[in-house]
Parts: C-alpha cells; structure tokens; sequence
C-alpha cells in the first residue's frame, strides 16, 4: 500500500471489522475496516433512487401569491429555465443537479449490487473510477442551500410551502453522503478484484 501523504510503501496488513491502517512513516490513516461497508453503500444507494425517482415526479415548491398558486416541478426547471432566457443556467441544473447525482447512484448500484454476491459486471473498474471521480461534481447540496435561500427572500412576498420532493430531495443527499461514507475504498478494490467477472 501507498500512503497518500509520504508515498511510503508498506505491506497492508488484514484487516478485521473496525481496524485502521495507519502509516507506519507518518501516521497518516489511510484505511478503516468498516463492518457490511459494502452491503449499506448498496441499501443506501437504493435508498437515494427511489428519493430521486419522488424527487423528480412531486412538486418541489408551491408558490401562492395575489391569488394565483405556482408549484415547480424539479424535472421540468431545466425547460422552464431555457425558456425564461437562461440557457446557461439550465444546462447547469441539468449536469449538475440532474445528470451527476442519477450517474453517481447507477454507478453504486451497478458497483454495489453484484458485489452482494461475490459478481463483478463488465467495465466495473471503470465504473468504479467514473463514480468516485464525478463525486466533486455532485452539486446537489449545493443547490439545495441555494433553494433555502431563495425561499427566505420569496418568503416576504409569497407564500411558500415545500412539496413532498422537496424532503425527498433532502433525503436524497442525506442517503448519496452515507453510501459513500459507508465505502472504505481498499475493501471495495479488494472485493472488485477478488469478484467473479
């Protein structure tokens, strides 16, 4: 094993549920055995699917001012904001709050669920890479903090109230952050080695 803070090579010893390795030259930790790592990853990444799939079919927000009731849906911002003259920003909350998080769960699951039974599928190392490289382009808490402040300032000339894919998406980011806090990294190239293709 390298450590990713000296470059010191060692031999990683074998870990049991709950051990660390920690570098012998520096001290850095570079790897903690989390017990059914793998096995949460794949129910919390289920988890964050069925979120997305209410998140994108339920009003986000309903708005209701001077007698007149507007609901968002999140799937339809994308043309609702090319069609309002910003193009730029809709493209941006297409790649970024749709397409990262949606490639981030099938990427888990694709990784995940085999796993469950010792299987690798085709192209897994690369989905693997693909999946842990796009996890700084996973904008989705970002947007959310945005909308919250949005909301503050609508707050004083609408009334606002939050729809049922507005807590799913919450929950959305809450399950994507625990599948892959779940993964220790080591274990999961160790697994995806050591799978049947």
């Amino acid at each position: 094993m390298a450590c990713h803070d000296c470059d010191a090579l060692f031999r990683a010893p074998q870990l049991h549920e709950g051990d660390s390795i920690v570098c012998p030259h520096c001290a850095a930790k570079l790897s903690t055995h989390r017990p059914h790592g793998i096995r949460r990853a794949a129910a919390f990444s289920l988890s964050a699917a069925s979120f997305f799939v209410v998140a994108n079919i339920f009003p986000f927000i309903e708005l209701k001012a001077g007698g007149q009731i507007s609901r968002i849906v999140l799937a339809e911002s994308v043309s609702a904001l090319n069609q309002h003259g910003s193009p730029g920003l809709a493209a941006a909350v297409a790649i970024f709050i749709l397409g990262a998080p949606s490639l981030m769960i099938v990427g888990m699951l694709y990784l995940m669920l085999p796993l469950q039974f010792g299987r690798r599928l085709p192209g897994a190392i690369g989905v693997c890479r693909a999946v842990f490289g796009t996890d700084t382009w996973n904008m989705i808490e970002v947007f959310l903090l945005g909308v919250l402040v949005s909301l503050l300032k609508l707050g004083d000339i609408a009334t606002v109230t939050l729809g049922i894919s507005f807590w799913a998406f919450a929950c959305l980011i809450v399950c994507l952050i625990a599948a892959v806090a779940s993964i220790d990294k080591h274990e999961l190239w160790n697994q995806l080695e050591e799978a049947r293709g």
